[in-house]
């Protein structure tokens, strides 16, 4: 399939349940399927848009074309009782509030909120704690912008999908950009804020603008890096292009690299074909113009991108525009995980099977991530341990054995024998009682990128 190419100026149409019928390329589906993204929806969130539907699809490999997948509500995103349940009551002509009911009893089996991500975490300042914010790790905070908790589009893997079903119980957002700038100046250890949400570039420039130029005002010398995760580039590229406030978007940027900040557009990537529209290209151009650099970011997907030559693919399409690969995530454990997760040994694979194909300039994530309570690990390796086969994964942060028994690993790691709490983490062979240590990532020249993959032999074209 060759993506449409947009012949005038865009105007931006959201589809959701309330009016997704209305699409026309829906006419390939059966009712069956359209019903069933119907239930999906009344518990999962779903909202698409004109450009994903008429650029990105492909229409003719539909209902199994990833991108597709990526943004409707399929049958198999929900348990089979859970999708019963919810069919009997909407065939039943159930009351709203009946619907509305059943579908917050199964929200809540469905772990909405992993890893603590509501309770762990959360910053005290002057005794209080500080909603819509995280400080997650040493260096780095993490604000939620109150006007920037919807996206263009949702990703029907989205591990902040509470934040986009109208529980407030379920949702955190903070408002005052005045109370991050005082966390800040208190805590000097802190150089990074990420604003991520939702989308924070679904705010209109104003809004984004009250946000940041507090921060750019203020005495705060430790803070070196602003970073925006974003999913717009893939889902909404005319927000830099022709949208009325494109061009107060990009003086922002202007303004923040000019201040000495190092401004940081974490892009949310999910398959090739996102990189392929003209619009895209130009989007990435414009951005990279005001001096910000992109850096790009998604899980590994069953049902969407669980290839390593897909992730090779997109990896190189990122370095031919100008982006730097970051992280190849783990999915983690909520929402319709059971849909998309991958189990860490394959995850492994598929990140070692891409790293092998791609040049240096491609390598700039050393392993896959994953999040499990309460620290974030890098898998390496997978090695024999005993007689079985293991992935051996490592946290810098874990003061226990934690990946052996973390609940939202158990059903993804097969034989987990091999964690330890090292910073660096270990590796060894199948044959070797004697610990080894992977070559570590190296910086030249500012940009950190690792020099061998893990596991390549000196003599491979892969060591050069």
């Amino acid at each position: 399939m060759t993506p449409q190419r947009a012949t005038s100026t865009p105007q931006y149409k959201a589809y959701t349940l309330a009016n997704f019928r209305e699409i026309p390329q829906l006419a390939a589906l059966s009712e069956e399927q359209k019903f069933a993204a119907e239930v999906v929806g009344s518990v999962l969130p779903f909202r698409t848009n004109r450009y994903v539907v008429e650029e990105l699809i492909d229409w003719d490999a539909a209902p199994d074309d990833p991108i597709f997948t990526l943004t409707f509500p399929r049958r198999e995103m929900l348990l089979p009782h859970h999708f019963a349940q919810m069919a009997d009551l909407i065939k039943g002509q159930a009351s709203a509030a009946e619907i509305r009911r059943a579908a917050d009893d199964i929200r809540e089996q469905l772990n909405p909120h992993p890893a603590g991500q509501m309770d762990n975490n959360v910053p005290i300042l002057n005794g209080e704690r500080l909603s819509g914010m995280q400080h997650k790790y040493r260096e780095t905070v993490l604000f939620f912008p109150s006007q920037g908790q919807t996206c263009h589009a949702y990703c029907t893997f989205c591990f902040r999908w509470p934040q986009f079903v109208g529980n407030r119980e379920l949702k955190f957002a903070a408002r005052q950009a005045e109370t991050l700038v005082e966390y800040v100046r208190t805590h000097p250890e802190v150089s990074d804020i990420l604003f991520t949400g939702g989308d924070p570039m679904i705010m209109k420039s104003s809004a984004l603008a009250s946000y940041i130029e507090p921060l750019l005002d203020a005495d705060l010398p430790s803070l070196r890096t602003i970073r925006i995760g974003t999913k717009s580039l893939s889902y909404w590229p005319f927000r830099y292009l022709t949208d009325p406030d494109a061009g107060e978007v990009l003086a922002l940027f202007e303004r923040i690299v000019k201040s000495g900040r190092h401004l940081a557009i974490m892009a949310h990537f999910n398959h090739p074909r996102e990189l392929q529209t003209e619009a895209v290209e130009r989007a990435v151009a414009r951005i990279r113009a005001t001096g910000a650099q992109i850096r790009t970011q998604s899980p590994v997907l069953s049902h969407i991108n669980d290839s390593s030559a897909l992730w090779a693919e997109m990896w190189r399409r990122q370095v031919q525009l100008g982006m730097i690969p970051y992280y190849m995530f783990v999915v983690r454990d909520t929402g319709a995980q059971h849909y998309f997760g991958v189990p860490l040994e394959r995850a492994w694979e598929i990140f070692r099977g891409a790293y092998s194909n791609v040049s240096g300039l491609s390598r700039t994530r050393a392993a896959p991530a994953c999040r499990p309570t309460p620290a974030r690990c890098r898998c390496w390796a997978s090695v024999r341990c005993a007689t079985k086969k293991s992935l051996r994964c490592a946290s810098s942060k874990a003061a226990t054995r934690t990946g052996c028994t973390a609940p939202s690993l158990r059903s993804t790691i097969r034989k987990p024998c091999g964690w330890t709490t090292s910073s660096r983490p270990l590796a060894r062979s199948a044959s070797s009682s004697k610990a080894r240590r992977p070559r570590p990532v190296t910086m030249r020249g500012g940009t950190p990128y690792a020099t061998r993959a893990p596991g390549a032999s000196k003599s491979s074209p892969e060591a050069r």
